[in-house]
């Protein structure tokens, strides 16, 4: 009788897991979005009659949407309001697909968040300026698009940031000073935008940072005398902007440079040539700008 027992209590626990679900709030979050992005054109589709456990792309930890990567799955439209209900979420790749408009406000709402995957899309507008509410990101992506205004200055409480890439768009004003804030921060890439003025001699702080691309842009004045602790320092670019002084790059100490390109022609120092095109941020540009 009790080996009956156990056999129908393991039945049941079987039962119940295979018809767990998610709450009602994020589940209408993921079909609002499937709405908003012409869900019946992407490559995958989800069948809305299938438990949402087998919808592509979407991953379920104790009955919580943790997981969305649709990456290049032919998403079309804008990202839809709702995408901030899914409040457990930490992970969303959306890279790759034609999405268009403005990031949703709500978006700061992903407070779990650590892995945001923005890039080769057609979103445009600006970062919201709550982008700090996403205290736990560690990665943030969104180069080719056409996104504008200032980097919003709160990006520097971003306080476990390694990868921020926000090349190739349209961004103006100067690199905000609290980006030196980034103390975890490995990759930047800031290249081809409208980015002003200097660079701020607090970015000398980022000792951990690999990667600094900051080409492409309209930024002047002296390289600051902070960019010699940047020590870890493999990929330096700053070419094709107005700089007036170069000397703080004689400073320098790095192991090895594996690219490194600036537009002195007269180098005191010697750097590895190496081909860039295998480490090199996207600078392709969609061709069909909506307006």
């Amino acid at each position: 009788m009790k080996k009956l027992y156990n056999i129908s209590f393991c039945l049941f626990f079987l039962t119940t897991m295979c018809f767990a679900e998610i709450s009602k709030k994020e589940k209408e979050a993921l079909l609002d979005l499937y709405a908003s992005t012409n869900g019946n054109h992407w490559v995958k589709k989800w069948d809305l009659n299938s438990p949402v456990s087998q919808w592509y792309g979407v991953k379920i930890v104790n009955d919580k949407v943790v997981g969305l990567n649709l990456f290049h799955n032919n998403l079309m439209g804008p990202i839809s309001s709702q995408i901030g209900n899914l409040e457990y979420l930490e992970v969303l790749n959306l890279a790759f697909n034609s999405l268009t408009g403005e990031l949703p406000e709500s978006i700061v709402y992903l407070s779990n968040l650590k892995v945001l995957k923005l890039e080769m899309n057609r979103l445009n507008g600006e970062l919201p300026m709550k982008i700090d509410n996403l205290s736990k990101l560690e990665e943030l992506s969104a180069f080719n698009n056409f996104l504008s205004g200032e980097i919003p200055a709160t990006i520097g409480n971003l306080s476990e940031l390694k990868i921020l890439n926000l090349s190739s768009n349209s961004f103006n004003g100067t690199i905000p000073s609290s980006l030196g804030k980034l103390s975890q921060l490995e990759t930047l890439g800031l290249f081809e935008n409208k980015l002003q003025g200097t660079i701020p001699g607090d970015m000398g702080n980022l000792g951990n940072l690999k990667e600094l691309v900051l080409a492409n842009n309209n930024l002047n004045g002296e390289i600051p005398n902070e960019f010699s602790q940047l020590a870890s320092l493999e990929v330096f670019q700053i070419q094709n902007n107005n700089f007036s002084s170069f000397k703080a790059l004689e400073f320098l100490e790095t192991k090895e440079y594996l690219v490194f390109d600036y537009d002195k022609e007269d180098r005191k120092k010697e750097y590895k040539d190496v081909n860039f095109s295998k480490t090199r941020m996207a600078d392709t540009k969609f061709e069909d700008v909506e307006n």
